[in-house]
């Protein structure tokens, strides 16, 4: 049994989340996370919500709300959102909470011990109009890299350069729009990254284990050349800067930590924060000197956050020189679009995870960000292609066999598995194709490529549908009950195989699906296994009812013209 620690990036503060930060992080993340632990595995799966910042105060502000209420408020929202999501996290954690406020202080001070910080009097834009400095994110203006109008300060969307706010062409401010900026002295702390650009890179070499796009970003952000970067800002929301005694630090009154340093520390606070509730040992998860050698690590984040990943919280953790665990896997996701445009939590564009499940159930989203997810290439979401995910694969091919087969038990069997005849050839190719899918399956999640591991799991449904046409029960049962209870019985172990199959995916579907045989066994199908025995004669089963109802026209029409489309 190995130990595996799992993070997806921190859903930021400001409101629900919308299905593209679902899709690019926290569900590929928890359908990973559910694999391992039914295959036996000791999974610690953390996520947190990423508080601190100028977006908590403003949307705070908006909300009428000092910015700890308003903070509150949403991590509780966004908690239940994950739950009824069945994001099967064992610690969803806050980076406003003491143990990451204390990690930040620490990593901070130990930097600058080992030359890796200093003070610098910083030039920075402020706004008249809004009586404030603007961090970097509120401030846009044209990429004077690709030209791109509506580059924020500190990243360009469109070719994914680093930015600093005065490199932007034609800036305002983004709270208000002004234009009427001035840039001013202010004092702050920088990361030497410049300092720690080999280390970066021999570190990022060593991870054989990343995913492509991962470490192409990574090295495309190195080759570029990094800066140093400040980690401090003018605002009050945000872990306080302090110094080597935890006092208050001259000339930093009233500044706090840059969020993009403070938010990947949690990870590490927020598995103290599990520690703290379950007498659990989070040093043992983190620390090489504490037992964290023998735990494998991986990340899982949309394309967007993956050079603070790689690049910047890797110069906190190895500037530190103290021996922190570091990801062995990271796993990074394209952008899931909204018809041809971006899912926008500002803006409300697109279907957010509240408005989802007012719709349908979590399994039915679960299996189409999956199966169809934006692995390998941005991809668009569509009502036409989500109703065919669901229509197609869930109701025609999963739910129509469980349905048939118990169903016909009810009918013509009372209800009970039934005993007699044995497996024939027909039996034994199914066992055989299911093995060979069964194993692709395997590989595909380990290799944690979602998309082809979804599709070897649909396979396998299939060789069930297929089975069945091919033994036909209800025809043999005509002239000969046993050969139609050899059907019938292999046809129920199918059900108790496939909700196995679907359960990393579709948790709660699921539990329905093996109730209906009288299963409980949900772990990950061993090679070894008789799958087609597991099920005794004599056990009683029961129809659950409808597994995955159809989407029809109409319901499409009324999203569309609810949450908009191509239009």
């Amino acid at each position: 049994m190995a130990r595996i620690l799992v993070t997806s990036a921190l859903p930021y503060i400001n409101g629900i989340k919308h299905l593209g930060n679902l899709a690019g992080s926290m569900l590929p993340a928890d359908v990973w996370s559910r694999f391992k632990r039914a295959q036996g595995h000791d999974v610690l799966y953390i996520c947190a919500t990423d508080e601190h910042g100028t977006p908590a105060e403003l949307a705070a502000a908006a909300a009428g709300q000092d910015v700890r209420t308003y903070c509150d408020e949403q991590h509780e929202i966004q908690k239940r959102a994950g739950e009824a999501f069945g994001l099967s996290y064992d610690w969803f954690g806050r980076s406003s909470n003491e143990p990451n406020r204390r990690l930040t202080q620490h990593f901070a001070n130990v930097l600058e011990a080992n030359g890796f910080i200093e003070e610098r009097v910083d030039r920075m834009i402020y706004s008249v109009d809004d009586a404030r400095f603007l961090p970097d994110r509120y401030v846009e203006g044209t990429c004077p890299h690709c030209g791109h109008v509506g580059a924020r300060g500190d990243q360009c969307d469109n070719c994914g350069r680093l930015l600093d706010p005065t490199d932007l062409i034609e800036p305002y401010s983004a709270v208000s729009g002004s234009r009427n900026l001035e840039v001013r002295d202010t004092r702050h702390l920088y990361l030497l990254q410049t300092k720690l650009e080999g280390a970066i890179r021999d570190w990022i070499g060593s991870k054989s284990g990343w995913q492509t796009l991962a470490k192409s970003i990574a090295l495309k952000h190195l080759d570029e050349g990094l800066i140093d970067r400040g980690i401090t800002r003018d605002l009050k929301w945000g872990v306080p800067v302090v110094g080597a005694d935890g006092g208050p630090r001259p000339g930093m009154e009233g500044k706090v930590f840059y969020v993009w340093f403070d938010a990947p520390i949690e990870y590490v606070g927020a598995t103290e924060e599990w520690a703290d509730a379950t007498c659990g040992d989070w040093k043992s998860w983190w620390r090489l000197d504490e037992g964290a050698d023998d735990v494998r690590y991986v990340q899982f984040m949309g394309k967007d956050n993956v050079a603070f990943h790689t690049v910047s919280f890797p110069a906190t953790i190895l500037g530190s020189g103290e021996p922190w665990k570091t990801v062995d896997q990271l796993k990074a996701f394209n952008w899931l679009n909204w018809y041809g445009g971006k899912f926008s939590t500002s803006q409300k564009r697109g279907v957010f995870m509240d408005q989802a499940l007012e719709l349908l159930p979590a399994d039915y989203w679960r299996w189409h960000l999956t199966a169809y997810g934006p692995e390998h290439s941005d991809t668009a979401f569509t009502w036409e292609q989500f109703q065919g995910a669901v229509n197609k694969d869930l109701a025609d091919v999963l739910g129509n066999f469980v349905n048939r087969i118990v169903k016909f038990t009810e009918a013509k069997f009372d209800g009970v598995v039934p005993d007699g005849g044995e497996p024939g050839p027909v039996e034994a190719q199914l066992d055989a194709d299911l093995r060979a899918t069964i194993a692709e399956a395997t590989e595909q999640f380990e290799a944690m490529e979602f998309r082809k591991a979804a599709a070897a799991v649909r396979a396998a449904w299939v060789l069930g549908n297929e089975y069945l046409q091919v033994a036909a029960p209800w025809t043999a049962l005509k002239t000969d009950r046993d050969l139609a209870a050899v059907g019938v019985r292999t046809g129920l172990n199918l059900v108790a195989l496939f909700a196995r199959l679907a359960a990393p995916i579709l948790p709660f579907s699921a539990e329905k699906i093996a109730a209906s045989v009288g299963a409980t066994d949900l772990s990950w199908p061993a090679a070894d296994e008789a799958w087609l025995d597991a099920i005794p004669a004599g056990r009683s089963v029961a129809h659950q009812g409808v597994l995955f109802a159809k989407i029809e026209d109409a319901q499409v029409a009324a999203w569309a013209e609810r949450f908009g489309g191509a239009a």
